[in-house]
């Protein structure tokens, strides 16, 4: 089972490197990892997706807890979550097959971001479910290049996950 995870952390070199060294150690694999900075720019959120039970889920709930330049540890429930990710895929396109590409973006509520003789780039953004269904339509094309970011996550409602009270 995919368990999403928010850690909050000061922003500072190395942070990242004792994070996936402690996945590594444990022989915890990391399925997706955002990074970026939050609206406070002494602090970064991670959102790591982790393969596991429940059992594993704590395990590295606790581990990643006592690691100095954490400040903020929460598991996501994905029913009171929202989750995206975002891809940009290149895909082969010549003048027989661009027009169904583009019905296929369509469907998907994809852009298209850039337009050469024998490529389309496409930006997609939804659920991990969304990005694969895109990715697998496409393939028949021809993909040429992918680049994903990783699931991002947030609680719905009033509850936050943040780095002070």
């Amino acid at each position: 089972m995919k368990h999403t995870i928010a850690v909050i952390v000061e922003n500072k070199p190395g942070v990242l490197t004792r994070i996936s060294g402690l996945f590594s150690r444990r022989g915890f694999n990391i399925e997706s990892l955002s990074v970026g900075a939050t609206d406070n720019p002494a602090y970064s959120r991670m959102t790591i997706s982790v393969e596991g039970d429940d059992v594993v889920l704590e395990q590295v709930v606790k581990q990643l807890s006592k690691l100095i330049n954490v400040i903020r540890v929460s598991r996501l429930d994905p029913q009171e979550s929202v989750e995206r990710e975002l891809a940009i895929i290149k895909v082969s396109a010549n003048k027989d097959t661009r027009s169904e590409i583009m019905q296929i973006v369509s469907v998907f509520r994809a852009r298209i971001i850039d337009v050469s003789p024998r490529s389309l780039i496409i930006e997609v953004t939804g659920d991990e479910k969304k990005v694969d269904a895109l990715q697998q339509m496409l393939r028949q094309f021809g993909i040429k290049e992918m680049a994903r970011t990783g699931k991002v996550s947030m609680v719905r409602g009033s509850k936050v996950v943040q780095a002070g009270p």
